[in-house]
């Protein structure tokens, strides 16, 4: 498989970089970035694509003009999302994304449309889903030992504003959406969205510990026609403040911390235990996806989840700026 990395913009994307290095049978074909689509983009572009012993290419019709270029991966600024991906789906390219989707519910339509008329292998980037710990409680709720699913709330925090570590373009609010919520909050949002369905509606508190330009401290309050609520907490101004997921049901609760798991049931009394056994972590999305275009597989995080992501972002936004509740 010959992959096209599509811009440096995004922090994680020399790490999909390497992971797709060390994968049998992939080859890094090509780099394409530009100052169009971030400041320095394209000396940036040029010096990853030496490193990466691929050539440069500064045009993205040239790469979907190259019919060698199997697919793409794209970790570009996510308001560029709407464009790269359609044409590329558009072009019988295999896409891999970054999250989220798109900045607003109609721009993830517009995607979804290019995907399913192209047949395109797509694949978004939900990593947490893969997390062993998070992955025994998936499982434990799925069997039926928590009951129905009453609670759900998932911290996820660094200190990536208050320690100065993130790149300053991830506080531009026209490229990123937002800030805190729409960066590292999107995986308790796609968690939440596992368990719990899609929500009816959201609440929104945002905050600037720092100057910044978008909110670095976030909480969303979600609420569920089944009279589930679920909270997803976020923020970069975090430090020593561990991983968190705590689900609760009418037969038990569960709750991870870290890389541990806990789970109080019927079958343990209810008392709190810790999960001795975790299941073995799955392929990365990144990896899964390589897998599904090799092996003619269907994609493990496909399209619609990735739609649902951005209706909810698009809602939390809303509801932060209105200082309303937001319906889907």
């Amino acid at each position: 498989m010959r992959v096209a990395m599509i811009s440096g913009w995004h922090v994680h994307a020399k790490g999909y970089a390497k992971t797709l290095q060390g994968i049998p049978g992939v080859e890094i074909a090509a780099v394409y970035d530009s100052d169009t689509l971030w400041e320095n983009g394209t000396e940036y572009g040029k010096t990853w694509a030496a490193e990466l012993g691929c050539p440069y290419v500064g045009s993205f019709d040239a790469i979907l003009a190259d019919s060698t270029i199997d697919g793409i991966a794209v970790c570009a600024p996510t308001s560029a999302h709407p464009e790269l991906i359609i044409r590329a789906a558009d072009a019988g390219k295999a896409v891999f994304t970054e999250k989220v989707l798109a900045l607003t519910a109609a721009d993830a339509y517009r995607i979804r449309d290019a995907v399913v008329r192209n047949h395109t292998l797509f694949t978004i980037s939900y990593p947490h889903k893969t997390i062993p710990a998070i992955l025994f409680v998936k499982n434990l709720a799925d069997s039926g030992a928590l009951g129905t699913l009453t609670y759900a709330r998932m911290r996820n925090v660094h200190s990536g504003s208050i320690a100065d570590w993130l790149p300053p373009h991830f506080y531009d609010e026209k490229a990123c959406g937002g800030g805190a919520m729409i960066d590292l909050g999107a995986h308790p949002c796609y968690i939440l969205d596992w368990f719990l369905g899609k929500p009816e509606s959201i609440q929104s508190c945002f905050t600037n510990v720092t100057p910044r330009a978008v909110e670095d401290n976030a909480v969303c309050l979600f609420r569920y026609a089944s009279g589930a609520i679920g909270v997803s907490e976020t923020g970069f101004v975090s430090v020593a403040d561990p991983y968190e997921f705590h689900l609760s049901g009418t037969k038990g609760a569960a709750y991870v911390r870290g890389k541990e798991a806990y789970y109080a049931t019927e079958a343990t009394e209810k008392q709190w235990v810790r999960a001795e056994t975790l299941p073995e972590a799955p392929m990365s999305p990144l990896a899964s996806w390589v897998d599904s275009f090799m092996n003619g597989k269907p994609s493990a995080f496909g399209i619609d989840e990735a739609v649902e992501l951005s209706e909810i972002m698009d809602a939390a936004y809303r509801a932060s700026g209105s200082r309303a509740e937001a319906s889907l």
